[in-house]
C-alpha cells in the first residue's frame, strides 16, 4: 500500500524513534528487535490486515489477544507459521499476499508493545471536511440516461476506491476515490415513519481510515464524489437517518460514533463508546462495529463491540440525545433486521451467539447459540418449509450455515430457536438471498485452503441441502466472496478478489442466473473488488 493512503493513521500513533525498538514487557530480553523503518512498515501492515479482528491495542475480539504476554510465549517462528498458513478457526493464510520478510516482521511486531494512537477532536474533524461539488450545483435530475436504481456500488478495497456499475448493461460507469479499504456503503432506506426525496441517490462510504465519503449517483462520473470528512483513524460502518438529515459513522479508533450533517458533512456530535462492559470491566478500546438505521423508529442501532452492548440512539434531539444501552454478549460484529424491520439480529461472534434486540421496545429479547464465530455480513432472511420465516448466518470459525425462526408474531413456537444447521465445505463471511430466488448463497472465504476459498455453495430453501458448489475462479491468488442480487433477483453477483496484486485492475465480478445457476458474464477491470451493494436491494432493505 502506498504510504500516502495511511498518512492520517500513521501520524496518529505515538512511536519510539530509536533505530531499534525495545518494548517494556515482562521479559524484555525475549522481545525481538526491529529497526524503526521495519517497525513503521509493519505497523501499517498490521493496521491494514490484522487490526480489524485483533484490535489496534491487540486485546482481541473476533481474533485472539495478541498482547506480548501471549505472543512472546509462542515466539517468532511459531507466529510466522500461523500467519503463513492460517488456521481452521477462521484466520486466512497470508503466504499468497505477504513476502517472507513481511511475515517475519509481523511475527516480531506482535511481540512488542502496541503503539497507542492519538485521539481525534471534533474541531479536527471539521477542518477535514472537503467539498468537491457545492450543494447549489447538485443537478435536479440524473445527468445520464442509465437505470441508476439498478446500479451496483462495488468496494475496490486496497485501491481506496468504489466502482459504480450499471446492473443492466454489466459495465463499469466510474471508479470513485474514497477512503482506504471501504468496509461498508449505505444509502437512505424506505422508512415507515419518515421520507427521503430521491431515495437511493446519495451514498455514504466508510473507509478503514475513518474517511466518510458522499457519492451522488445523479452526477456524471467525474463528479460523483461530492464531499468527504475524516471522523476516525480506523472505522467500519455508517448509516443514514430515516429522514435523510444525518449520517452516523462509527469508529474503531478512537472508539466513538459521530453524527454528521448529511448535506454538508459537518460533524455535529461525538459520543465515546468507552465504558464498562457486561462483565463489569472498564474497556478503553470499545469499538463501533455495526451501525444501522431502525426502519420503523427515529433511531440508530450502534454496537459497542467490546462492551457487549447494543445502543439505541434517538436522533431527533441531538442536544438532549437519548441513548438506551442494551446488554447482550461479546463481541458484537455485524447484523441485519428481520423482514418486519423490528428485530435486529447481530453476531456476538466471540460468544458463538446471535443476539436479538427489539427496536420498538429498545430491549434485548433473545440470545441464540450458533456455531463458532457467526458472521452473517448483511445477512439473509427466507421462508423455511418447516420453520416459517428464518434468518441465517455463516461462521468464521467453521463451515456451517445456521438458521433460526424470526417471526414471533406468526410463528411463536419457532421464534429465536434453531431451525437448521447445514454443514458447508469451509468457514465464510457472507450469506445472501432474494425473495425471488429458491436459493441461499454462502461464501467460504475464511477457509485456509485456496480451492475452498474460490468456491461458493448454493443451498436450497426448500430442502436445506447444498445443491451445488460453484467454482468461481481457479486463478492462483484469487478468492470468491460476497454475493449480491440485482434489483429483481434474476441475477446474483460474486466478487473475485485478487489478494496478492490488489492495486492492479485484475479483479472481476461473475454474474450468475438465479434460476439456472449458470454463469452469464464476467465484468472485468476492478481493483480488488469485495463487497457490492445494489441500489434497489438496499433502499428496499431486501435480504
Amino acid at each position: 500500500m502506498k504510504k500516502s493512503i495511511m498518512t492520517s493513521f500513521a501520524s496518529a500513533l505515538v512511536l519510539g524513534t530509536a533505530l531499534s525498538f525495545t518494548p517494556a514487557v515482562a521479559d524484555s530480553a525475549a522481545a525481538p528487535k526491529m529497526s524503526a523503518e521495519a517497525f513503521e512498515a509493519t505497523k501499517t501492515l498490521y493496521f491494514q490486515r490484522c487490526a480489524g479482528c485483533h484490535g489496534v491495542l491487540r486485546k482481541g475480539a473476533t481474533g485472539k489477544n495478541l498482547e506480548p504476554q501471549n505472543t512472546l510465549k509462542l515466539g517468532t517462528k511459531r507466529l510466522a507459521k500461523i500467519i503463513t498458513l492460517g488456521t481452521e478457526g477462521g484466520m486466512n493464510n497470508f503466504d499468497d499476499i505477504f513476502s517472507k520478510e513481511q511475515i517475519d516482521n509481523l511475527a516480531k511486531y506482535i511481540q512488542l508493545e502496541p503503539p497507542v494512537p492519538a485521539e481525534l477532536s471534533i474541531e479536527e474533524m471539521r477542518k477535514s471536511v472537503k467539498i468537491f461539488v457545492e450543494e447549489k450545483d447538485y443537478p435536479t435530475k440524473p445527468m445520464h440516461d442509465r437505470n441508476w436504481k439498478n446500479f451496483f456500488l462495488v468496494i475496490e478495497r486496497d485501491a481506496g476506491k468504489v466502482a459504480v456499475v450499471d446492473g443492466d448493461k454489466h459495465e463499469i460507469v466510474a471508479h470513485i476515490q474514497t477512503g482506504y479499504a471501504v468496509h461498508v456503503l449505505k444509502t437512505a432506506e424506505h422508512h415507515k415513519t419518515e421520507h427521503v426525496e430521491n431515495i437511493g441517490r446519495f451514498w455514504y462510504t466508510m473507509g478503514r481510515d475513518g474517511k466518510l465519503t458522499k457519492i451522488d449517483l445523479w452526477q456524471t462520473p467525474d463528479k460523483m464524489r461530492v464531499s468527504e470528512v475524516q471522523v476516525a483513524y480506523d472505522a467500519r460502518d455508517v448509516a443514514i437517518s430515516g429522514d435523510g438529515k444525518y449520517v452516523i459513522g462509527g469508529g474503531y479508533w478512537p472508539p466513538h460514533f459521530v453524527i454528521v450533517d448529511a448535506a454538508n458533512m459537518n460533524p455535529l456530535k461525538v459520543i465515546s463508546t468507552r465504558g464498562v462492559n457486561v462483565d463489569g470491566k472498564y474497556v478503553n478500546e470499545s469499538r463501533v462495529a455495526a451501525i444501522y438505521t431502525t426502519p420503523n423508529e427515529s433511531s440508530f442501532l450502534v454496537s459497542a463491540k467490546e462492551l457487549g452492548q447494543m445502543w439505541q440512539v434517538y436522533y431527533k434531539d441531538l442536544k438532549n440525545l437519548k441513548i438506551v444501552q442494551m446488554d447482550t454478549k461479546k463481541f458484537l460484529h455485524d447484523g441485519f433486521f428481520d423482514p418486519t424491520g423490528r428485530y435486529f439480529q447481530i453476531a456476538a461472534n466471540a460468544s458463538n451467539h446471535m443476539e436479538v434486540v427489539d427496536a420498538k421496545t429498545a430491549k434485548a429479547v433473545a440470545s441464540i447459540p450458533t456455531g463458532k464465530k457467526p458472521h452473517p455480513g448483511p445477512g439473509a432472511n427466507w421462508i423455511d418449509p418447516d420453520c416459517g420465516p428464518v434468518g441465517g448466518t455463516t461462521h468464521i470459525g467453521e463451515g456451517l450455515v445456521t438458521s433460526w425462526g424470526n417471526d414471533p408474531a406468526g410463528h411463536p413456537d419457532n421464534a429465536w430457536k434453531i431451525c437448521k444447521k447445514i454443514e458447508t465445505d469451509g468457514a465464510g463471511l457472507f450469506i445472501r438471498t432474494h425473495p425471488n430466488s429458491p436459493y441461499v448463497i454462502a461464501d467460504q472465504i475464511k477457509h485456509p485452503e485456496p480451492e475452498v476459498q474460490q468456491a461458493i455453495q448454493v443451498i436450497s430453501k426448500k430442502t436445506g441441502k447444498i445443491v451445488k458448489t460453484i467454482v468461481v475462479t481457479e486463478e492462483e491468488g484469487k478468492v470468491a466472496l460476497h454475493t449480491e442480487f440485482n434489483a429483481d433477483g434474476s441475477e446474483f453477483w460474486v466478487s473475485v478478489w485478487n489478494r496478492k496484486d490488489s492495486l492492479k485492475p485484475n479483479g472481476e465480478i461473475v454474474v450468475y442466473d438465479t434460476k439456472t445457476l449458470k454463469e452469464k458474464t464476467r465484468i472485468k477491470g476492478f481493483f480488488a473488488p469485495t463487497g457490492k451493494f445494489n441500489v434497489t436491494i438496499r433502499i428496499d432493505h431486501i435480504t
